[in-house]
């Protein structure tokens, strides 16, 4: 092998062996996570904002293909996510229940308006109601001035109501209407609570393709839903950690309280070190109660944090063990590719030891290096272009729709090798019984030789030139295809009932007297060619359909003319297509030594100076 096989042989070798090892690194099988769901328990309430975070994150990724693995994992990260927004409502609700803002100059006109409208609405109401059982009471006159008083009052009513209702939404722009807060926070929390519900996890196994661009597609895809498992992760994670320093935050304030404010027997209640011992015991009851109540808060708060730390915790676990699947997933898509690449790198390895073992095996056969070399050059191209469809079906994998695909690729290449396709169909016509054999003299599109190779798709001639020359090989190769056995036309002259005439011309002095001498050559010639015309004449007899080609007869005729400066005299005679040339070379020494009057003392016959094994 030259240098350039030698470096890329070895470095072939080394990628097959680096492409091995990542083969073992990520053959490792697949196995589902399991999944250990966080106990149940009471839904805890508190929280200082609404985030709904968690169960978008769960959501959306629940909307992504989602294999077995993956779906008890799904489930968990949905179930975990509607508790933390369940428990972010409530902590909401509760904070505004427990904190209601503090009230600006503008709330508090605004309070003050609604307070004086619901007042009124109140009284207007009484009166309706007074109104209408004093009516179901009185006849006549009274009752007509009582009906007509409930109307007016009805419309006061509805004017209350109006005023209400306007004062109610200054309040709340204005920020102070602490229950239209809540009514909205519960009404947001009906609205996630039906799309938490109506989440469906989107279970699918994805269609294992092959193909290395599959394989990348795959690869992309997992790629992205890692990363976003991946935020999801760190969001919870950070979410646990702000609720830890919350945490932190309200245990340092409680036992700050409780190490500050002890508390003291007096008159059998407790009373806090900087109470009034002059405060009368109904404040200092209320003071006792309210302080009981924030302490309970807290602790409830605590409580909260608490589990929602947890909560916080096991949704960070179930996506860590969802990136372990997802993980998984890549590696055996990775495993899948390295083979492909394994496989490309087996074809060209292959292709260049065979194409070095094809030079040695050519090397030792006896062939002229020129067919060695063209051989060698036909294998090669065939092999590369076998082994270039090999890879491309490993990079792209087997189309999806293959009988279509076949359908075309079959219409292409017979289009493309319609020539190859006719010559080798005419290669069974040139063998029957029409056809042509090695060493027939044929004529095809105009060219005459001997036919000394007979192939499945070309026909190769020794030309002779046509038939008025001398007859001798030119010494050119001439090939054609075989498609002239069907789309054209041939000519062969060494088949029986092959048989041509031909013609002698000669030209007499006018000093000499022709008849003598047309006498002679025609009595030649038809020494000459008695036999042919006979066999030839029971030939086109028996070969004959119709009386017109049993007339037919071969016997020469001959043709006196003047020309000038003498007498033409032209004999048409029959003859086989292969003796022609010999009969012609013959008949002309003939008629020169009948001119020349050389042979009048003893003159041959025609039939006896023939060849009788003629070539």
């Amino acid at each position: 092998m030259k240098t350039t096989k030698q470096v890329a042989t070895i470095t072939l070798i080394i990628l097959l062996g680096l492409i091995a090892y990542g083969l073992f690194r990520t053959g490792r099988p697949m196995t589902a996570s399991q999944v250990t769901p966080a106990g149940e328990s009471a839904p805890a309430v508190h929280g200082s904002a609404i985030d709904q975070s968690p169960l978008n994150n769960a959501r959306r990724l629940a909307q992504m293909p989602t294999t077995a693995d993956e779906l008890p994992l799904t489930q968990e990260a949905l179930r975990l996510g509607d508790r933390e927004m369940d428990l972010a409502f409530a902590a909401g609700v509760r904070e505004a229940q427990e904190y209601p803002p503090v009230l600006s100059a503008e709330a508090k006109q605004s309070e003050a308006r609604l307070q004086k409208a619901e007042k009124s609405l109140e009284a207007d109401n009484v009166r309706v109601e007074q109104l209408t059982s004093a009516l179901s009471k009185a006849t006549g006159a009274k009752a007509n001035s009582l009906s007509d008083q409930l109307e007016e009052a009805k419309v006061q009513v509805q004017l209350d109501q109006d005023e209400v209702d306007n004062a109610k939404q200054e309040l709340t722009i204005a920020g102070g209407d602490t229950q239209g807060r809540i009514e909205q926070l519960m009404k947001e929390h009906d609205d996630a609570s039906r799309v938490s519900d109506t989440t469906t996890v989107n279970t699918s196994t994805p269609p294992d393709r092959s193909g290395l661009v599959h394989r990348y597609q795959q690869w992309s895809e997992l790629h992205d839903k890692k990363v976003q498992v991946c935020q999801a992760k760190r969001d919870a994670e950070s979410s646990a950690v702000a609720f830890t320093t919350k945490r932190d935050a309200l245990e340092s304030k409680i036992r700050t309280k409780t190490q500050g404010d002890p508390g003291t027997i007096v008159g059998g209640r407790t009373q806090s070190a900087g109470e009034d011992s002059a405060s009368s015991p109904h404040d200092a009851s209320a003071d006792l109660v309210n302080a009981t109540k924030r302490r309970s808060a807290d602790v409830k708060a605590l409580t909260n944090f608490e589990e929602r730390i947890e909560d916080q915790k096991n949704l960070a676990e179930t996506y860590r063990k969802w990136l372990d699947v997802v993980s998984a997933q890549q590696r055996g898509v990775i495993h899948k590719a390295l083979s492909g690449i394994a496989v490309i790198v087996a074809i060209l390895l292959s292709g260049i030891f065979f194409d070095s073992w094809l030079k040695r095996l050519l090397n030792k056969v006896r062939l002229d290096s020129r067919q060695a070399d063209t051989l060698h050059a036909v294998i090669s191209t065939g092999l590369q272009i076998l082994a270039l469809g090999l890879i491309l079906l490993v990079i792209f994998g087997p189309p999806s729709q293959l009988g279509t695909i076949l359908g075309l690729a079959g219409a292409g290449l017979t289009v493309a090798l319609k020539d190859f396709i006719v010559s080798f169909i005419g290669w069974f016509v040139l063998m029957g019984r029409n056809g042509i054999r090695l060493g027939d003299w044929v004529e095809i599109n105009g060219v005459t030789g001997e036919v000394i190779e007979l192939g499945m798709f070309h026909t190769v001639l020794l030309e002779t030139g046509n038939w008025t020359d001398s007859g001798h090989p030119t010494g050119r190769r001439v090939t054609f295809t075989n498609s002239f056995a069907i789309e054209g036309h041939y000519f062969n002259f060494s088949t029986s009932g092959q048989w041509l005439w031909d013609e002698l011309t000669l030209v007499l002095a006018s000093s000499q007297n022709p008849y003598p001498i047309v006498e002679a050559i025609q009595k030649a010639v038809l020494e000459a060619t008695a036999e042919s015309a006979g066999q030839a004449e029971k030939e086109w007899q028996n070969a004959a359909h119709s009386r017109s080609m049993r007339a037919l007869s071969a016997a020469p005729a001959i043709n006196v003319k003047p020309v000038s400066g003498g007498v033409e005299i032209a004999v048409r005679y029959i003859t086989r297509a292969n003796e022609r040339y010999q009969l012609r070379s013959k008949l002309y020494q003939a008629a020169m030594n009948l001119i020349s009057k050389k042979d009048s003392l003893a003159p041959a016959s025609i039939a006896e100076k023939q060849d009788p094994n003629p070539a």
